[in-house]
């Protein structure tokens, strides 16, 4: 297993945990993310609310490098994709069709969140199989909302799970995967989101995202 990753095992699959807020299931050459977002900078900017720039090409970056590591064959999109329409500008449409060209072979698929209403359509040019429903693979069911579902393992995304980890007087909040009975919460990818602290119920695992590396707490 590569260094800082962290593996585990749902049903009769393996699936590694990547501190690049991704899932990766090697038997099936998926990666899996949720909650991208890509566009919020440009949406605050618009309403002139000054942010850094930069941060959709950091999240490319990161994305490439998963992809890179684990030679995945396929990208799935956990709903989320964009954060609204006015934010999906010329530039980013563009930013993204370049990054997307970099990948001629990678197969991507798009399972909508709530955010992606605001687009009817994804650009032409992103080459992305748009899904308005979950997709099911294998033990896996793959959504956006997490809801339980009958015979399936759900990975899913919108709550942005966090972890605070308290030790003395430190205290950290960290982005986090969050397995429960039946569903698995993945981490937002974009690095510019809120998030919600989990409730740990009975049973419950959580693997923070430490830097470089994925550690259960």
């Amino acid at each position: 297993m590569v260094p800082g990753r962290c593996q585990t095992r749902i049903g009769d699959a393996d699936v590694e945990l990547l501190p690049e807020r991704a899932l990766h299931w090697p038997e099936a050459g998926v990666l899996a993310v949720a909650d991208l977002h890509w566009g919020k900078t440009e949406s605050f900017q618009q309403h002139g609310i000054p942010l850094p720039v930069g941060v959709l090409d950091d999240d490319l970056e990161r994305l490439s490098t998963a992809l890179t590591t684990t030679r995945a064959r396929r990208l799935l999109l956990v709903g989320d994709l964009v954060h609204s329409r006015q934010g999906l500008t010329g530039d980013v449409i563009q930013r993204v069709t370049t990054w997307r060209r970099a990948w001629p072979h990678l197969d991507v698929v798009l399972i909508r969140g709530n955010h992606d209403r605001h687009v009817p359509a994804l650009p032409p040019a992103w080459n992305m199989e748009d899904r308005a429903d979950a997709l099911d693979e294998g033990p896996f069911r793959f959504a956006h909302h997490p809801e339980p579902a009958a015979g399936r393992f759900v990975w899913a995304g919108h709550l942005h799970p966090m972890v605070r980890l308290e030790g003395g007087a430190d205290r950290l909040r960290l982005p986090c995967f969050h397995l429960r009975t039946g569903v698995g919460v993945l981490p937002a990818f974009s690095a510019f989101t809120g998030g919600l602290n989990v409730r740990r119920g009975r049973g419950d695992r959580v693997f923070a995202i430490a830097g470089t590396a994925v550690v259960e707490v």
